[in-house]
């Protein structure tokens, strides 16, 4: 499984990263945890509102920070 944040860095998304690093630790998954801040890359995946959250090549969040339960559903 491959987990991606995208975003620009900002503290949004920096929270975005955490949440899903503790629910990968949680979770127990055997994951890769990517973190995305080339804008460019951002927009060719038709993110407009960051942070987002991809698994596996596909937008699961956009937009908002899950909370952990979310990401811990998202990677179950």
């Amino acid at each position: 499984m491959k987990i991606e944040v995208l975003g620009s860095g900002c503290p949004r998304c920096k929270q975005t990263y955490k949440i899903m690093e503790m629910a990968k630790v949680e979770t127990g998954i055997n994951a890769e945890l990517v973190y995305v801040t080339d804008i460019n890359e951002i927009i060719s995946r038709g993110v407009m509102s960051t942070p987002a959250v991809a698994i596996n090549g596909k937008i699961v969040v956009s937009g908002k920070i899950p909370t952990l339960e979310e990401a811990k559903q998202l990677l179950g």
